[in-house]
């Protein structure tokens, strides 16, 4: 029995880095041409991804894995020859409440408007998140983030139309593959690439609109706010200045951001609170249902 014993743990060993390899092969294997809308588990917007490369054949590759006890998917498009090496990477979350990530989490990100909970940003490279609320799922939610690993300075209007698109479309796809029952927006015309505003308080109207008047603003030494589009995007950020000094920065959580907020708040007490205040920023009538209530951080230390 000793002497074949040997031969048999190797023989499973073999056995086992042949299945690891193939595990590894179909996960890494490029896959592209009439099979390309099998992608991403059937999610992936095609005619979005070829749009961004104007045209031609496409190639793509993912995984599934886990993402807080659920089923989350990462994929990535690429053109086949493309030279520049511009990729669309794609995820694609079930269970949306858990944290937030890319444009979702990016506080100068502008809404993507056209009937979605969501955000578009282009720093540091064009990127868009989409929350559809749907309460059948784990988390009320499904999260899709796009992005490309271009600078905006390289692309085209086009080309930064098509990542938002990315996003609302393969969202749109996977509500249907997750029966997610939530309202869906329209696929976007535009996007608003509108850059920090500064207007003095009583002509904020934008993301400050009602933080703070002017009356409340006097005693606070507050003479102007710094604003992005108000809408619905994920994160809004509102600042309230002194002239060009920034007194407050607050920010307002909605979706995955505000659960990422709370999670925070609850693992570390006393410092994620502290010098915070609640203001309406974010209203939740504007929001429809699902909406998890909207807080505002001070980010400076003025208390």
């Amino acid at each position: 029995m000793a002497k074949w014993r040997p031969k048999v743990l190797i023989g499973v060993v073999v056995l086992a880095l042949a299945a690891v390899a193939l595990v590894w092969d179909v996960w890494l294997r490029d896959e592209g041409g009439d099979d390309l809308a099998d992608r991403c588990q059937g999610t992936l917007a095609v005619e979005e991804a070829r749009a961004f490369f104007g045209g031609g054949e496409l190639k793509a590759r993912g995984h599934t894995g886990d993402w807080g006890g659920h089923e989350s998917q990462w994929c990535s498009v690429w053109a086949k020859g493309d030279a520049t090496g511009s990729v669309l990477r794609l995820q694609i979350r079930p269970r949306a409440a858990y944290r937030a990530n890319g444009a979702g989490d990016e506080a100068s990100a502008t809404p993507i408007g056209h009937g979605w909970n969501g955000s578009f940003a282009d720093r540091p490279q064009p990127q868009a998140a989409v929350l559809v609320d749907c309460a059948p799922l784990a988390g009320k939610g499904l999260y899709v983030t796009a992005e490309t690993t271009k600078s905006p300075e390289e692309l085209s209007a086009g080309q930064l139309l098509q990542v938002a698109r990315l996003a609302t479309e393969t969202a749109r796809s996977a509500a249907g593959r997750f029966s997610c029952g939530g309202i869906l927006g329209e696929r976007p015309a535009s996007v608003d690439r509108t850059d920090w505003t500064q207007r003095p308080v009583a002509q904020a109207a934008g993301t400050c609109t009602g933080v703070v008047n002017v009356r409340e603003a006097a005693p606070l030494t507050v003479t102007t706010v710094a604003e992005k589009p108000a809408g619905r995007a994920l994160t809004e950020q509102c600042s309230l200045k002194r002239g060009e000094l920034g007194l407050f920065h607050m920010t307002a959580y909605y979706g995955p951001s505000a659960e990422q907020e709370m999670y925070l708040d609850g693992r570390y007490p006393g410092t994620a609170t502290r010098g915070r205040c609640r203001l309406p920023l974010i209203r939740p009538e504007s929001r429809g249902t699902g909406a998890t209530p909207a807080r505002l951080a001070s980010r400076s230390g003025v208390p």
